[in-house]
């Protein structure tokens, strides 16, 4: 048993075990196993007891530590059961799989057709697969009680049922042998039955039993869970089991497991005997079951685990694993220690019940309340929800879980830092007792077994997944047990899985891990062979090896220069694939690449070397159509082919010149636009003509022609934009232009004002320029607003119109203003806007103010003014002024005059901590007014520390950095009025700057630990706590203090220092966990972990051990025990070593003794052996002893221990005391005495110590005088020896000196030099020399009367073979040895030769011979039914060897030749093979070839031969033969006629900026041409382009410069055309129209045009004297001839001289841009306060961008510098004052233009 990952020991281990294998007869079976063990073990098989032994059907193979048996061609004695048993010398382990043999399917006849009209039979009546009528159900059973699951299967052909359990077949299982099975068929109904019948179940017949269906059609399953459960507090019913389990007291101490709280513990135990134990689990004694936190299952290995989860204090304790069977039982334990944290919960969560629908209530308490938690469920966080409710209070942590469900139930956890956690479980009540997991993993193909237990017993509940209902086969309730069984998962089969029971419902994920696949393995081989004009041949041969499953080949293309791959096709087969230029979207090189596809993935791609170049032909997918248009529409004319390649567009059978896209039939004609996008061609006539109508458009190009006539209609009118109604926004006085674009030029059109026609004026005038149709309005006003209609034979144009005035904007106030004044007192409230006619209206807390006596409004300019010339309390309250979308707000605030101080009105507490700044203020009704300002009834002194601010009517009394001495009550005085202010200064709290975060410090015993803390305060106290107790400075503790520093130092940290330190500075806490470990104790000698020692006893034993470090404590145990120092067990510690001594060891001393440090631990199993006893004397053999008739005889020995015993012994008889002997034993002497001897009393005496066999003895010869008898003392023994080894016969006669006489089989020995005779005393012996087979016999010795025989065994001498058989292979014909060598020269024949297990036949081709030790078989020109397993066997030995015949090969002795002709010519192909007869195919690009007027082929012997005639450029090729594996190919080239120009290109003479084109023609479509210019070659550009048309070849050089003039000539191979000569003409420019001066007003737009004679004349434009460029406020544009430049948001600057260049002409005029003043927008504030030392910044905004702004401080201009910056970003100017000083402090003022605005800068101490 192992605890966590447990332990790996020296016996054999078994890491995998040997899986089941299911085989069809003949085929091959093989089960493999892998074993560890130190010394590696030794492995055998076995079969029903007997070990196997290496046959021609059966090997061993080994590869490191897998072992395997291979079966080959089983048969079906073959089932069974096989065990793989390893052994060494530290045990024994073995597993064992079974083996099913099945009989081959037989076919099944082809079923009769049913005639349409006979009814659909019900299920499983019919043909087809197998359906289960009836499935099994799961059961709950005691021990003993009877199970039977029954299934019931229809279909046809009738299917095969078997059964499973737990994925192995019956025969498989152990102690299978009580499973019964009942075929037989259905009752009542179709189909057939399978019953399985277990008499008494046993617990492990528990598991998942699966009934398979199987037929020619399909297979079906369906699976039933059993659970074999023990009786409560009864004796088992089996009387061959033991009584139940009793956990005994274990023999030695148990291993020790040691875990974190909060952590999860599990238990392993690999248990293996027969019958399958049973296994019980128990802690302190008492057995365990399975709960929520306490997990019992068995692993995929065979091992039974025990999972403990979320581990608490109380779970610590003894856990024993308890196993048992009928033939015993056996016991593993481990010691679980749980280590509890030091920061622990306060109040830990407790167990909680829920009902279903309700809520539960968690709830726990931490030790402090800034520590954070997190809730789990499990192993998931929860995080708040509707669902989870988490409170802090405090210290108190509650979780609510609201709307309980089944799924609800589990465990919960709440955790704090360092992952302390406390657990609880929370149980919901409901219909469902026992919910499903939270997920299920199981592998693909097992079994999958879902359980659910229910309140009431007999309910229904209901089964589905992802939704959908689960067939009932698999779904089986006994009580309140309900059981899912999905035997064989597929990945179709994961997914959600629910159980539900009414309004009740628990879920589960079901999870299937699929079984990793290896992908094929690439194509091999792979060739392009580049075939006729515009194909390719792609040829590759099969991965090597095959996959599995079936797979595809997938080919892919990709063009040279791109990086994308395309798939082309996929094909089944290997072999050749000729790719043509259809397969391709445009002309162009090409790359290929393949790889093999199939269910398990995709190989690596392998890339054919090489590329080709391809050229697609062009079909019509969608032609030319008729197109009807109106007249001045555009026509569009579109047809779309199959690929991407260039064609001509004819109009009216004249060509369209394809050299621009865009171009004119003739001048004044029909224009027209060519567009190509991807496989789409467009021709776009423009604005056609009445007159165009019947015009005929053709389109060609190689392989396509077609066309379409044009039909122009006359076009009613219709409104071309806008499409919809326009609805604009204007200002007042600006311009208004709507735009109405009519289909038909120059057509009347009239427009309308809110119905009523408009008449022209000066305000509103109506243009027509061609479609278009304007009405203007220069100057709009308000009274413009409505809308506007363009009428035109019936169809109109609506415009709404509306025109604002412009945005009102508030200059002053910027900010919100506050008004205080007195009863009576007049007040005025100003708003200032930009526009002097804007409306503005006055708002008093929410509602218009309208004027009277006691409210004027006034209007003065921009200025609006709001009087209350006499204002009351009552007048107060908050105004608005409202101007547009701006509003200024007013508060005021009036005070009757009976009192001053208007605030505060109440007295005033102030708060402050030390250093801090300060403010008292009051606020009087009067500024004016004089206060004066006391503290504790004494006036203040003004001074750097105190203060005095008076600004209108505020008073403030400022305390810059405030001291404790300044608490106390301050009074603002005036009259007989005082505010009150009370101030309370305390010292600021003390913080923890450093550490900010939980500190955590790991140290090793005796290391210095410091624990570092930094406040915010120096003379701060802090208190340092250890575990919740505050710690007392000591020796071993240090507390130290350094400024702000504080520390607490460990000078030599020992572990218990260990544990949470806490510095507390009252307001702040910083928490510090020290962990001190102890260096780890080793023992350093002995060096092994076990050692096996042996002394004798009594004596000394003395156990050492040395340990590092020197001052580590050891502990001793024996047998598990500790021991205790004793006089006769002395324990001793000198330096590093630790000895236990045993002074006087005796034999119950021996034992398992074990010296345990914190880390290690050494076993010395001492075990302790008595002295064998001695004969001290006489020291040698007594002589003979001969007295007479009744004298006394004593026999006398010493031993050499006192206590020994003795048994004295006559002639092998106990002698008895009485009857004249008497024994005496005195000390260490033991004696014998014969009173009076008598003739009896004659024979041999023997004194032995002990009883064992071997013991020590001591013999006396007593003779009584009378002469003794001859006889043989001792038997002779029989011998076997081997062949030529010597035998020796002894025997013992009496007395000495008789003879003895030697017989053989009877015969009596004559001496020799092979029998010799020999005498020593009273011994006789015969040796026999160089025994031979025929010596053995019987020998006999005679002596007297008496005689002795023994048999002598003559054993031959083992022939083994020293070197064996080699598997060999060979080709069909040709010769072939196997040797074999022997130990020894063996007889004639004393070797046999088989194959296949039987003697070889005779065969003239074999023949055998032997050369001493070598023994060899020839084969002479093998077959292939000579393939097979052959065998070379003596009587001792045996070996075997494969011989593999592979066919002949096909190969070509003369292959295939590359051949070359001309277009029209012939080719014959001839290739010679090594074999006659044979058939093959000759192919040309993949294609087979057949015999016609073309073709011949031409077969004679081993020549094959092809003749084709009559060859085309499209024959050409690669042509290859192919035969079985054989296929060879060569390329067969078919030359053309050489190309020649037919017409070349002509002279030409262009203007500058003009497109020229060379074009020439060529006698075929398929050539390359090169161009040249000047001798030098050309290549294509953007301006540049190369065209094949067919035959014909174009040089287009588009936007002709002068550099382009000169000789052009073209080439094709050796042939050449030209030189001819390119004239360009340069292009004369002139001004048509001049620039026009403009003068505009700043912030407006400025419009230049210019016209020039050429359209496509380039221009530039320049600004004083700097060239313009498009972007930002300029605007560039081009209309055919003319030339625009637009200038929007003008500046002041951008007055100048505006030039237009367009090559050598140019016009010039002047812009003049009329400045505005300078205004400021928006204002800084009046007052600002900065702390010294920070930075200030002042901001204002000015109505344009480029303005000039002054700041000055007290009337002195400001400079740019390191103490001042200015910025300027847009409209907006920037202040900066950096490190603000007390001297800083003033008046800033800001100077824009005639404009300003002050500034009052304040400066406060930090």
């Amino acid at each position: 048993m192992k605890a966590g990952s447990g332990d790996q020991g020296s016996p054999p281990c078994f890491l995998r075990f040997p899986r089941p294998v299911r085989v069809v007869s003949g085929a091959e079976a093989e089960l493999k196993c892998v074993v560890l063990g130190e010394p590696p073990p030794t492995v055998v098989w076995e079969k029903g007891g007997q070990q196997l032994a290496a046959s021609e059907r059966l090997s061993f193979p080994e590869d490191g530590a897998e072992h395997g048996l291979l079966l080959s061609g089983a048969l079906p004695t073959d089932a069974g059961v096989y065990v793989c048993r390893a052994r060494n010398a530290a045990g024994e382990a073995y597993a064992a799989a079974a083996v099913t043999v099945l009989e081959p399917p037989a076919p099944e006849p082809e079923p009769e057709p049913r005639p349409a009209e006979q009814p659909r039979p019900p299920p499983g009546t019919g043909e087809g697969a197998p359906v289960f009528l009836t499935g099994p159900r799961s059961q709950w059973v005691l021990r003993g009680a009877e199970v039977v699951l029954t299934c019931q299967v229809g279909g046809l052909p009738e299917p095969t049922l078997y059964w499973e359990k737990d994925g192995m077949a019956l025969d498989e299982v152990w102690d299978s042998s009580h499973f019964a099975l009942e075929p037989g068929r259905a009752v009542g109904g179709p189909g057939v039955r399978l019953a399985l019948r277990i008499p008494a179940a046993r617990l492990p017949d528990s598991g998942v039993y699966v009934c398979h269906a199987r037929n020619a059609h399909g297979h079906a399953q369906a699976g039933a869970l059993l659970q074999v459960q023990q009786p409560p507090d009864s004796p088992p019913d089996d009387p061959d089991e033991p009584p139940g389990p009793v956990v005994e007291p274990l023999k030695c101490a148990p291993k020790t497991f040691w875990v974190n709280e909060g952590k999860h513990a599990k238990f392993r135990c690999y248990v293996m005997g027969k019958p399958e134990p049973e296994i019980e689990w128990h802690w302190e004694g008492r057995p365990l079951l399975p709960d929520r936190r306490r997990l019992m299952y068995r692993d995929r290995d065979g091992g039974f685990v025990l999972k403990v989860l979320y581990c608490q204090a109380k779970d610590r304790g003894l856990y024993v694993c308890a196993a048992r069977n009928s033939a015993g039982q056996t016991l593993s334990a481990v010691q679980l220690h749980v280590k509890e944290p030091r920061l622990r919960f306060t109040r830990p969560l407790q167990d909680v019940e829920g009902r279903e629908h309700g809520i539960a209530v968690l709830e726990c308490k931490v030790p402090n309340s800034r520590i954070p938690t997190a809730w789990f469920r499990e192993d998931q966080r929860l995080l708040p929800c509707r669902k989870y409710e988490q409170i802090e209070e405090g210290t108190i942590r509650r979780l609510i879980i609201h709307r309980l469900k089944a799924d609800d139930d589990g465990i919960y956890l709440c955790e704090m830092r360092g992952r302390v956690r406390t657990v609880a479980n929370v149980t919901v009540k409901g219909p469902i007792v026992k919910r499903l997991p939270r997920k299920l993993d199981v592998l693909e193909g097992e079994n999958a077994v879902l359980l659910v237990e229910t309140q009431e017993a007999g309910v229904e509940g209901c089964w589905s997944r992802d939704g959908e209902e689960l067939p009932a086969t698999c779904q089986s309730s006994c009580g309140h047990m309900h059981a899912l069984v999905l035997p064989g998962v597929t990945r179709e089969d994961a997914g959600e899985i629910t159980f539900s029971l009414g309004n009740s419902r628990t879920t589960t994920l079901l999870r299937v891990k699929c079984i990793k696949h290896n992908p094929p393995g690439p194509p091999v081989l792979v060739e392009m062979f580049k075939g006729h004009q515009n194909t390719v041949l792609l040829t590759w041969k099969p991965p090597e090896p095959p996959p599995e499953t079936s797979f595809i080949y997938r080919l892919e293309r990709q063009e040279v220069g791109s990086e994308d791959w395309i798939q082309c096709f996929s094909i089944e087969k290997a072999g050749a694939v000729e790719v043509p230029g259809d397969c391709v979207p445009s002309e162009g090189d090409y790359r290929f690449r393949v790889c093999t596809v199939s269910e398990h993935g995709r190989s690596p791609h392998v890339v054919f070397n090489g590329s080709a170049h391809l050229v697609p032909t062009a079909r019509l997918v969608k032609g030319l159509e008729d197109v009807q248009v109106y007249d001045g529409e555009d026509a569009v004319f579109s047809l779309d082919l199959s690929t991407i390649i260039q064609g001509t567009w004819f109009l009216n059978g004249e060509e369209l010149q394809s050299n621009e896209p865009e171009g004119q039939v003739e001048p004044g004609a029909l224009r027209y636009r060519m567009e190509q996008k991807g496989l789409q061609h467009r021709l776009v006539l423009q604005a056609v003509k009445h007159q165009d109508s019947g015009a005929l458009v053709g389109f060609s190009c190689p392989g396509v022609q077609d066309s379409a006539a044009l039909t122009i209609q006359e076009s009613p009118v219709h409104i071309l934009s806008p499409q919809d109604k326009v609805s604009l926004t204007f200002t007042t006085s600006e311009r208004v232009v709507l735009t109405c674009e009519l289909s038909r030029v120059d057509f009347p059109a009239i427009w309308y004002k809110d119905g009523q026609k408009v008449e022209e004026n000066e305000s509103l005038v109506v243009k027509r320029d061609g479609r278009k149709h304007r009405l203007i309005l220069p100057e709009a006003c308000v009274q413009d607003s409505g809308e506007f209609e363009c009428r035109t034979e019936g169809v109109s144009a609506f415009f709404s119109i509306t025109v604002q005035d412009p945005p009102v904007h508030i200059v002053d106030p910027q900010e919100h203003v506050f008004v205080h004044a007195i009863t009576s007192e007049c007040v005025m409230l100003t708003c200032e806007v930009d526009r002097e006619d804007a409306p503005v209206c006055w708002y008093k807390d929410g509602q218009e103010v309208e004027e009277s006596d006691f409210m004027v409004l006034e209007n003065e300019g921009p200025r609006h003014r709001l009087v209350l010339p006499t204002a009351q309390p009552s007048d107060g309250g908050e105004f608005q002024c409202v101007a547009g979308e701006e509003r200024a707000y007013f508060t005021v605030t009036i005070t009757d005059v009976s009192s001053w101080i208007v605030y505060p009105s109440g007295k005033v507490y102030v708060a402050a901590v030390r250093l801090e700044r300060v403010v008292l203020t009051c606020e009087l009704c009067r500024p004016w007014a004089e206060v004066r300002w006391t503290k504790d009834g004494a006036e203040v002194v003004e001074s750097p520390a105190l203060v005095l601010q008076k600004e209108d009517t505020i008073r403030r009394l400022v305390l810059p950095a405030v001291q404790l001495e300044d608490s106390g009550e301050y009074l603002c005085e005036i009259d007989d009025e005082s505010a009150s202010f009370t101030v309370t200064v305390t010292e600021p709290p003390v913080r923890i700057i450093y550490p900010r975060d939980e500190v955590t410090l790991i140290a090793v015993s005796l290391e210095c630990v410091a624990l570092v803390c930094e406040l915010s305060r120096e003379d701060a106290p802090v208190r340092w706590y250890k575990d919740g107790l505050e710690v007392e400075e000591s020796e071993a503790l240090v507390l130290e203090s350094d400024g702000p520093r504080r520390r607490l130092v460990l000078p030599a940290a020992q572990p218990e220092d260990g544990g949470e330190f806490v510095c507390d500075a009252g307001d702040d806490s910083a928490f510090f966990t020290v962990t001190v470990t102890a260096p780890p104790e080793r023992i350093v000698h002995p060096t092994a972990r076990s050692l096996d020692l042996q002394f004798g006893a009594p004596g000394r034993v003395e156990l050492r051990c040395e340990v590092a470090p020197a001052g580590s404590r050891v502990c001793w145990y024996k047998d598990g025990l500790e021991v205790e120092a004793s006089d006769d067990l002395q324990l001793g510690a000198v330096g590093p070593i630790r000895t236990l001594t045993l002074p006087h060891a005796q034999p119950e001393d021996a034992g398992e003794y074990v010296c345990e440090t914190r880390n290690e631990a050494v076993t010395f199993n001492v075990s302790l052996a008595e002295t064998p006893v001695q004969f001290l004397a006489p020291e040698t053999a007594p002589s003979p002893l001969c007295v007479a008739p009744g004298e006394p005889v004593v026999l006398c020995c010493e031993l050499s221990r006192p206590s020994a015993s003795v048994s004295w012994s006559h002639n092998g008889k106990p002698v008895q005391e009485g009857q004249g002997l008497k024994l005496q034993a005195e000390g260490p002497r033991r004696t014998l005495c014969i009173l009076a001897a008598e003739p009896a009393h004659t024979g041999l005496y023997t004194c032995q110590s002990g009883v064992a066999p071997g013991s020590p003895s001591l013999s006396f010869t007593l003779q009584v005088a009378e002469p003794p008898p001859v006889k043989l003392v001792s038997e002779l023994t029989p011998l076997t020896v081997h062949e030529g080894d010597d035998a020796t016969f002894r025997c013992e006669v009496s007395p000495p000196d008789a003879d003895v006489t030697w017989l053989r089989n009877g015969a009596v020995v004559t001496p020799g030099p092979q029998l010799e005779t020999a005498q020593n005393g009273s011994s006789r012996t015969l040796t026999i020399r160089n025994c031979r087979l025929e010596d053995a016999g019987a020998v006999t010795a005679r002596a007297g009367g008496t005689a002795t025989s023994a048999r002598l065994h003559v054993r031959e001498t083992e022939l083994l073979f020293l070197r064996r058989l080699q598997d060999v292979r060979a080709e069909e014909g040709q010769d072939v040895c196997l040797e074999v060598e022997t130990g020894r020269v063996g007889a004639a024949g004393a070797v046999r030769w088989m194959r296949g297990g039987e003697p070889l036949p005779h065969d003239s081709r074999l023949s055998m011979a032997q050369d001493g030790h070598i023994h060899r078989l020839f084969i002479h020109g093998v077959i292939l039914a000579d393939q097979g397993t052959y065998g070379c066997e003596s009587h001792h030995d045996r070996t075997l060897a494969r011989l593999s015949v592979r066919p002949r090969q096909l190969r070509a002795l003369r292959p295939l030749e590359d051949v070359a002709v001309n277009e029209g010519g012939s080719a014959t192909f001839q290739l010679e093979l090594s074999q006659e007869g044979v058939t093959g195919e000759w192919a040309r690009g993949g294609v087979r070839l057949q015999p016609g007027p073309k073709c011949q082929i031409h077969t004679e012997g081993h020549t094959h031969r092809l003749k084709l005639s009559s060859l085309g450029l499209a024959d050409g090729g690669c042509i290859s033969f192919t035969a079985d594996s054989l296929r060879c190919a060569a390329r067969l080239s078919v030359r053309e006629v050489p190309v020649t120009i037919v017409r070349g290109p002509q002279d030409l003479e262009v203007t500058e900026g003009d497109t020229a084109t060379f074009e020439c023609e060529l006698s075929r479509a398929l050539a390359d041409i090169t161009w040249e210019k000047d001798g030098g070659e050309l290549t294509p550009s953007p301006r540049l382009r190369l065209q094949a048309l067919g035959t014909r070849r174009l040089l287009q050089l588009r936007r002709c410069s002068s550099s382009d003039a000169g000789t052009y000539s073209c080439a094709v191979g050796t042939i050449r055309a030209g030189p001819v000569r390119l004239t360009v003409r340069e292009r004369t420019v002139s001004v048509l129209r001049e620039l026009q001066s403009v003068r505009a007003r700043e912030g407006d737009g400025a419009t230049f045009e210019c016209m020039v004679s050429e359209a496509e004349t380039p221009g530039r434009w320049e600004l004083g004297g700097r060239a313009l460029r498009p972007g930002g406020r300029v605007r560039i544009r081009q209309e055919g001839k003319k030339h625009i430049l637009v200038l929007s948001e003008l500046r002041a600057e951008d007055a100048g001289e505006v030039r237009f260049r367009a090559g050598p002409a140019q016009s010039l005029a002047q812009l003049e841009v009329e400045a505005l003043p300078l205004q400021m927008c928006r204002r800084p504030p009046r007052e600002k306060t900065v702390l010294a030392g920070r930075r200030a910044v002042l901001e204002v905004t000015v109505s344009r961008s480029g303005g000039h702004v002054s700041w000055l401080w007290e009337g002195v201009e400001l400079c740019q510098g390191d103490k001042y910056e200015m910025r300027c970003h847009g409209p907006t100017h920037s202040l900066v004052i950096h490190d603000v000083q007390p001297e800083d402090q003033g008046t800033y003022c800001c100077q824009v233009g005639e404009d300003s605005a002050n500034t009052r800068l304040l400066v406060e101490g930090e």
